[in-house]
C-alpha cells in the first residue's frame, strides 16, 4: 500500500475500535452504527483509498469541492452525504450526486430540493438538521431548525415528490443549555427521533457525533457518526 493508504487504514482501524468499544459499552451491536467519513478538503484520491478500505459512506459540506470529487469517484460504490449549510442556488448541483442531504432546515430548501430531485429523476434522502442551541422555534448559529419546527418540516418533506424523510441530524451545540454536554444533547435528539417516528416510522436515521464525541453519540443511540479528522488527519489551515 502507499504511505497515504497505510495511514488511512491505520486511522480507520482506530476509529473502528472506538465505535466497537462504544457499541459494546452501550449494549448495542456494531452493525447498528454506520461510519460516515467526512472527506471535506481532502482529494478524490483519499476517497478512492477509503473505498478500497471498505468505507461505503462519505460526506462533504461544500458543493464546489464535492461536485468534482463525486464526479471523479462516480465509479465507486459510495453513498454521498451532504452535511453543510445548503443555499438554494446550490441545490441543482448537489442533487446530482448527493444521496442524502443531512442539513434540511427550512421550507424553502425543501421546495428547491424537491423540484431538482424530480427534474433529475432522483430519490434524495433528507435529514432534518436540529439546532439544540436555538430554543424551540429559532434557528441555530450553524443552521438547523429548533425542536418545535420538526413536525411541520417533516410533514413537508414527506409530502414532497423526489424526497425521502430519513430522520434527524444534529451537531453538538457550542452555546445554550447543551454546550459542553454532548451526551445530553444527543439524548435529546434521540427523544426527538422517537417522537418523529410515531408519525413517520421509516425516518429512523439519527446522525450525531464526530471525531471528538462519537462515543457519546453511540451511547445515546445514534445510527450514524460523521468522522473526519480521526480518519483523514487534522486538516491544514486554510489561508
Amino acid at each position: 500500500m502507499t504511505d497515504r493508504k497505510t495511514e488511512l487504514a491505520e486511522n480507520l482501524a482506530k476509529v473502528e475500535d472506538r465505535i466497537a468499544a462504544a457499541c459494546a459499552a452501550a449494549g448495542r451491536k456494531r452493525e447498528e452504527v454506520t461510519l460516515i467519513a467526512v472527506t471535506k478538503t481532502y482529494p478524490a484520491s483519499d476517497v478512492r483509498f477509503l473505498s478500497e478500505l471498505g468505507v461505503r459512506h462519505v460526506a462533504e459540506n461544500k458543493d464546489q469541492d464535492a461536485s468534482p470529487k463525486a464526479a471523479e469517484c462516480a465509479d465507486l460504490p459510495l453513498t454521498w452525504h451532504f452535511v453543510g449549510q445548503l443555499q438554494t442556488n446550490k441545490v441543482r448541483s448537489v442533487v446530482c450526486y448527493a444521496d442524502v442531504v443531512q442539513s434540511v432546515d427550512r421550507p424553502k430548501l425543501v421546495t428547491a430540493l424537491s423540484k431538482e430531485a424530480v427534474r433529475a429523476g432522483r430519490d434524495v434522502g433528507c435529514l432534518l438538521q436540529v439546532a439544540l442551541d436555538a430554543g424551540e422555534s429559532g434557528r441555530g448559529d450553524r443552521g438547523g431548525v429548533g425542536p418545535g419546527g420538526i413536525e411541520e418540516l417533516a410533514g413537508l418533506v414527506a409530502d414532497s415528490p423526489g424526497l425521502r424523510l430519513d430522520g434527524l441530524m444534529t451537531v453538538a451545540p457550542l452555546t445554550g443549555e447543551y454546550a459542553g454536554r454532548e451526551r445530553a444533547a444527543f439524548e435529546r435528539l434521540m427523544d426527538l427521533s422517537t417522537a418523529l417516528r410515531r408519525a413517520h416510522p421509516a425516518a429512523n436515521m439519527v446522525s450525531a457525533g464526530m471525531s471528538a464525541d462519537l462515543e457519546q453519540a453511540v451511547a445515546a443511540g445514534a445510527t450514524h457518526v460523521r468522522v473526519g479528522s480521526a480518519v483523514l488527519g487534522v486538516r491544514p489551515r486554510l489561508g
